[in-house]
């Protein structure tokens, strides 16, 4: 179900849910310690290729001008489980407020994984 936001008495703005999931995946990958959207490194590789993918790992319900949005993510080993979801909360909620001017209510934040490879093993040297 999209949601449509009234400008004025002569325009209107729809605003797809696939729209809101991107957005909030995005936030989530921009957080420092998220290492994928998901359970595993594919699912971000494959993420970067396509967007579809990211939004396997996005619940985004869309009632009456509020959003409530489910994350599944994975974290870098070592980081601050609760910090760090507490952050992807923040950010998400803002940048979907900041982009749609709608409401959040919910950021449910589910940790799917944990990576235990770092970053720089994946680039060519």
């Amino acid at each position: 179900m999209d949601y449509e936001k009234n400008i004025n008495c002569e325009r209107h703005v729809k605003i797809a849910n696939d729209v809101v999931g991107k957005i909030a995946a995005i936030a989530a990958l921009e957080v420092e310690g998220v290492s994928a959207m998901g359970n595993n490194i594919t699912t971000e590789i494959m993420g970067k290729v396509g967007m579809k993918n990211l939004m396997k790992n996005v619940k985004v319900e869309i009632l009456s001008g509020k959003v409530n949005v489910e994350l599944a993510i994975t974290v870098d080993y070592g980081m601050n489980i609760p910090g760090l979801s507490q952050n992807v909360q923040t950010r998400v909620k803002q940048a979907i407020e900041n982009m749609t001017s709608l409401e959040v209510g919910d950021v449910n934040v589910r940790i799917a994984g944990i990576n235990l490879v770092k970053e720089d093993q994946y680039e060519e040297k």
